[in-house]
């Protein structure tokens, strides 16, 4: 339910949108009485805002033509959203849009009442955002492009290269754009591989929206595709390694993809799904913080795989073949 002076912003906010509201539907939209609705208008008229009527049955409401109303009117709460959104651009990758958002940041802050500038203006010193460094950036040029395609339906041409194999061209039809584990992907239809398909967008290049149409599928749940393909391989081991060092302290150092960390015993307690444990143990080692390897057994012995190596080269001379 809306407070009084929402459903007031409400009445201006439709009437923005649309070119006439009924107060039928105004009353349904607010779950309030037509007369109330005319109390509505009514103090909207008393702020200068010239509202149009016309009574009887069937009666609408609409601003007067050609009145223009300044470009933001905020509530408390929508402020503080846009301004927090500004500020969270980075957490998802979108460096190239920093500019942008201080831009966007400095003109809500005049376009405020002085209450609301202040209370946004304490986010500068009041609000940390620590950016993840797993986080992987993609340029603002391709995301918009590629969400202009899933809006038109269009289908895309680009130049896709995962790591260790050549770059190929591929089409696709993009049903959606997920930002998911650091990273954006987009989900569709690949025509190369005549299969659903999903494509991190910062190994995607040459970009290109082309004329070609397409009919997505309803009701398609792009997270829950993004996530089976994503899932760990049977083969994968399930870790568990308790750390000495606190959650905190392993922020930054410890990726969250497909893994979990608690606090245990004054320190940290790890789960993940690992197919790679040689890579895995070396990463252990990379933390620079003591640790126990509870499971699996595999991985305390690629330990003594990475001890004789690391002795061998220790003690040489000569380069290790």
């Amino acid at each position: 339910m809306y407070d009084p002076a929402m459903r007031v912003l409400t009445v201006l906010e439709l009437l923005q949108a649309r070119e006439s509201v009924t107060g039928a539907e105004l009353a349904r939209r607010l779950e309030v009485s037509p007369r109330t609705v005319q109390r509505y208008v009514t103090r909207l008229q008393d702020l200068g805002i010239p509202v149009e009527g016309r009574r009887g049955v069937g009666g609408a409401y609409r601003l007067k033509p050609g009145f223009r109303l300044p470009p933001l009117m905020f509530t408390p709460e929508e402020a503080l959203a846009a301004a927090l959104g500004l500020r969270a651009l980075r957490q998802l990758g979108l460096h190239a849009l920093a500019p942008a958002a201080e831009s966007a940041g400095a003109k809500l802050s005049r376009s405020l009442p002085t209450a609301l500038r202040d209370d946004v203006q304490a986010l500068e010193g009041s609000v940390h955002l620590d950016p993840a460094p797993w986080v992987v950036g993609v340029g603002a040029q391709v995301l918009a492009e590629l969400l202009r395609a899933v809006r038109q339906a269009r289908t895309v041409q680009f130049s896709y290269a995962a790591p260790g194999r050549a770059a190929t061209t591929r089409q696709a039809d993009v049903y959606r754009v997920v930002h998911f584990g650091g990273r954006w992907y987009a989900v569709g239809w690949c025509h190369l591989r005549a299969a659903r398909r999903s494509f991190r967008l910062d190994r995607l290049s040459d970009l290109a929206v082309l004329d070609t149409t397409f009919l997505p599928p309803p009701d398609f749940d792009a997270a829950a595709f993004l996530r089976s393909q994503l899932r760990a391989p049977p083969t994968a081991h399930a870790v568990s390694v308790w750390l000495a060092a606190p959650p905190e302290a392993l922020q930054g150092r410890v990726s969250l993809w497909d893994t979990d960390l608690d606090a245990e015993g004054g320190g940290t307690r790890l789960r993940a799904q690992r197919e790679d444990l040689h890579s895995f143990a070396a990463f252990l080692l990379g933390l620079e913080c003591d640790f126990r390897v509870d499971h699996p057994p595999e991985l305390r012995a690629e330990f003594a795989r990475l001890h004789a190596r690391c002795g061998a080269y220790a003690g040489a001379n000569e380069p290790v073949h």
